[in-house]
Order: C-alpha cells, then structure tokens, then sequence
C-alpha cells in the first residue's frame, strides 16, 4: 500500500488531473485533496477532499496529521497574468504555502514534497533559444520572482536540513479536461475551445511568439515520474527544465486548419505580450532526461488531435 499522498490546490489545472492519476495508480483513501473552495463533481466524487487555506499553516498541518500524510503535492498558487494584478496576495500566496511544507518536512511530519516551478523563473537577459539548467533569470513578473525565489529556499532545505523537495519547471500546459487559471500561455488552450465554438480566435499574444508548451498528460507522466525516481538520481534541487514541444500562435493555428478547414485566428496583444517576451522560447532539459529518464510523448499535431476530439466528445 502506498503510503498517504495529499494535494494542496488540488482543483486547478494541473491539480485536478494530478488527482485523478495519482488516485487510479495509489487508490482514491490514500489520496487526500484539498483546495481553498472545492471543485467540480468528479473530483469531489472520487475521494477524501478537504477544504484547506494554503496560508494557514496550522490547518495544513491538522490536515497531515490527521491523514498520516507522507507526501505533499503542493500545487496552489496565483499565476502570471493574475499575479500581476494582485501581487502581495500572489507573493503571499506562493511563498508562505511553500514554507509551510518546507517547514513540516524539516520536522520530519512529511518525507516527500512536489513543489512546481515555472519557465517565468527566466527573464528578458535569459538565453531564449534551448535555455539552459543553469543559466540568467532575472525574472521580470510577481510570479516569476516568488518561483525563482521558491527554487532557492528549496535547494537551501535540501542541503541545510535534508528535506526531500522535488521541482520542475513547467512550460504552458495544454489540456482539455480543466481550464487553465489565468497564465500567459491559456492562450493554447483557449484557440481550441473557440476553434470549435466560433471557427476563429483573437490572440492575446502576437503571431511570431514562441514559447515551450506540453501537453498535460506529459506534464502529469513527467511529475509522478519525478516522485517515484529514487533520491540518489535527483541531482538538481531547485527545479528541472523540462521540454515538450514550441510553437507559435500561427503554428497553432495552422495545425487547428488540418481538422478544422476555414478557422481563423487574429491578434491583439495585450499586457501578457510583454510576459511572454521575458520567456525562453525552448528549452533544453537535458539533466531530466539523462537524471531520471523523462522524455515527452505529445508533439503539436498529437496535442491538437487530442484537444480536439476530447472537447467534440465532451459536446456531443
């Protein structure tokens, strides 16, 4: 029996099919979630949820204790776009829930962390092309700022106190089964829903924008694949680049064509241009590749097949 796992933000973009595969593998008891409000019927239907505030450290560690939990999932925090409007609530948000995990695993109360970093870690000094592990951030947003900062503290609790913090740095993820939570890449997600709604889409980004994107099932395949790697194959502490695919708004939009004949796409930039020019436009993830075995599965005519017959099959 797997030992209890609980997911704090388990009803976001990532958390919610985070839920659902980790509770298929390990068994719906030994998979707490939590979240701030609860989400949607399947996943209150598939097992133990609790409502948690991230922030409130003694809730958090009621809920471990009670639960036995030895895992921690940490998956809450306020994305790029939005941070930039409420940005002490994000740097709030984003820090102390993860000094909270951080704090109880030094205590020994938990053995195991999943903690998310970002491709907004990297800034406008950063090398765009294949970005290195280590290289440049100087991060230029609210959220950027609170993952660099958060991929310090967890290198910094891993060799001061030998806590077990796992990272990767997520690109846009696309997904059909949640929607995604006010980042600069929704974008790639959006397109499909309104390329089957309305034939056409406005583009808050430029044509010509590049960014690293994945597919959630690799992003879910990469994540448990990290926590299940023995801790001996994790060198890097802060957080793993990790690559699935690049494109642009056009490429996209051309890949949609192949399935949807006539579709459109316009362009009106707006303040999330800005974000997504500070970002690497590929990355090179070759320490997750070569430390414990990721490779992506899903390239961009893959994605948007899945995309959409999954959102045509969710319609019908």
């Amino acid at each position: 029996m797997h030992k209890p796992i609980l997911i704090i933000g388990a009803c976001g973009q990532i958390g919610t099919e985070l839920t659902f595969e980790l509770r298929n593998k390990y068994g719906a008891d030994n998979v707490i979630v939590s979240d701030i409000r609860e989400g949607g019927d399947a996943l209150m239907q598939s097992g133990p949820f609790e409502l948690l505030d991230a922030t409130d450290y003694a809730a958090v560690e009621d809920v471990v204790m009670h639960y036995e939990i030895e895992e921690v999932y940490l998956m809450a925090a306020m994305l790029s776009a939005t941070a930039e409007k409420f940005p002490m609530r994000a740097w709030n948000l984003n820090m102390n829930s993860l000094f909270h995990v951080l704090n109880l695993a030094k205590e020994k109360k938990i053995s195991k962390i999943f903690w998310p970093s970002s491709i907004a870690v990297f800034g406008p000094n950063t090398p765009k092309e294949d970005t290195p592990q280590n290289t440049i951030m100087e991060p230029s947003t609210v959220y950027g700022i609170s993952k660099q900062s958060g991929e310090r503290w967890c290198e910094y609790y891993h060799k001061k106190y030998g806590v077990d913090v796992r990272s990767v740095r997520y690109p846009g993820l696309i997904s059909w089964k949640t929607m995604p939570g006010g980042g600069t890449t929704d974008y790639a997600v959006e397109i499909y829903h309104e390329a089957l709604k309305q034939g056409k889409y406005e583009c808050f980004l430029s044509s010509e924008t590049q960014l690293p994107m994945m597919y959630m099932d690799d992003a879910i395949r990469a994540t448990i694949c990290l926590m299940e790697s023995p801790a001996e194959k994790i060198k890097v502490r802060s957080s793993y680049n990790l690559a699935g695919m690049t494109f642009t708004p056009k490429e996209i939009s051309k890949s949609i064509e192949k399935h949807i004949p006539g579709f459109t796409i316009s362009y009106a930039p707006d303040f999330r241009q800005e974000i997504a020019d500070s970002w690497p436009s590929s990355i090179d993830d070759t320490k997750a590749r070569q430390q414990w075995g990721w490779t992506p599965r899903f390239d961009l005519d893959q994605t948007t097949k899945e995309m959409l017959d999954n959102l045509k099959a969710m319609t019908n």
